[in-house]
């Protein structure tokens, strides 16, 4: 009989995105139009046979519990599985209190009930697939106490600030976690995805609340690899792999998937990405209409120039109007004769009357949900 875990999608709620994220958490961000981040990790898990989820849902959770409602459009079988959304109180106090060990501590009575030997603890702000299933199963044949999951990269001295990597031996066991600050390009960084047992689990996060408020779950795990307490091994993801962290991150993860190539390694027939449906109609293109190099979700308008653009769904471009190099989230009106470079527009904002808004795309610039300029 196959082992039963508990996915748990965490908040990343040491993760900071300027704008975007006063409306809403990074896991209820667009992304590449018609998905938000959350469907990234609730369809690996799905995938995976993983049909007890909870998700913690972070600040302003409105649009992330719309969005992901029962969790029937995850292929979740409402019969045996369920996904639950849980919350946590945010400490005004200081944000150093605001730690992932604080939500689970919160939530340990609703864990714990959870008939599940292990968990599957899974990131809501990077962007991969992978099958949780053959990596538990590898975990329960190597004997780990803890597996974490890793994705070497070559630019870590300017990217993935502020995740952690891993220090490992020869035998992949992990000797340290330490948080990215630059400096070497080759890197493991750590993709906040472990597996254990839940009863293990539960230990550590009430040990790392006697050890220090200020500890999140990878603390506790790094004290316990400094002391070589636990049997903790480290696997490597291969594939398409993308943390948003800031707001550069995320401009740049979005437009990193017009590139065929780099669609291709994250969405496939064989591993599905599901996100809820829209019932929109195809996008329409009028005639004098140019798009290049751009994913371009349904029920759209393009009278317009778009180039190596994101088009969220529902979104008008009247004549005239140029887009270029930028992610125009859903329900956006831009007005003809309009130029745009290196942006985000958020949802439903409209562009009506500014005819030039162009930015450097070293540090793309952000038009705000509802505004209208």
């Amino acid at each position: 009989m196959a082992a039963k875990a508990l996915g748990i999608v965490t908040s990343g709620n040491r993760i900071k995105v300027e704008g975007m994220q006063a409306f809403r958490p990074v896991s209820a961000f667009t992304f590449v139009g018609r998905y938000r981040m959350i469907d990234f990790p609730l369809s690996n898990l799905s995938n995976s046979e993983i049909e007890r989820i909870q998700i913690f849902a972070g600040q302003n959770p409105r649009s992330l519990a719309e969005h992901v409602g029962t969790g029937r459009h995850y292929g979740i079988n409402s019969k045996r599985g369920k996904i639950q959304l849980l919350f946590s109180p945010q400490s005004e106090v200081n944000e150093i209190y605001n730690t992932d060990i604080a939500s689970f501590l919160y939530n340990e009575d609703v864990i714990d009930r959870v008939k599940a030997d292990y968990v599957i603890i899974v990131p809501s702000y990077m962007v991969f697939a992978q099958d949780y299933k053959a990596l538990l199963a590898a975990h329960i044949e190597a004997g780990n106490d803890i597996t974490l999951l890793y994705h070497k990269v070559n630019n870590a001295d300017t990217a993935f600030m502020n995740c952690e990597f891993l220090e490992l031996d020869d035998e992949k066991s992990v000797k340290s976690i330490q948080t990215n600050i630059g400096g070497k390009k080759s890197k493991n960084i750590f993709m906040n995805s472990y597996i254990m047992k839940k009863d293990l689990f539960i230990d550590l996060v009430n040990e790392a609340k006697k050890k220090s408020s200020m500890y999140n779950l990878f603390n506790i795990v790094n004290d316990k690899a400094a002391a070589e307490e636990l049997n903790i091994k480290a696997v490597q993801h291969k594939g398409y792999f993308e943390a948003i962290t800031d707001f550069k991150s995320y401009y740049d993860a979005n437009l990193e998937l017009t590139d065929y190539k780099a669609a291709s390694s994250l969405f496939t027939t064989k591993w599905p990405i599901y996100t809820r449906t829209n019932d929109a109609c195809p996008t329409q293109y009028v005639e004098g209409a140019s798009v290049k190099k751009s994913l371009i979700s349904n029920g759209s308008i393009i009278a317009g120039t778009v180039e190596n653009c994101i088009i969220g769904r529902g979104v008008t471009i009247e004549p005239g109007a140029v887009i270029k190099n930028s992610v125009i989230c859903s329900e956006v009106t831009i007005a003809k004769d309009t130029v745009i470079e290196n942006q985000v527009v958020d949802k439903y904002a409209k562009i009506l009357h500014a005819k030039e808004i162009i930015a450097d795309p070293e540090n793309p610039g952000y038009i705000k949900r509802l505004d209208t300029l």
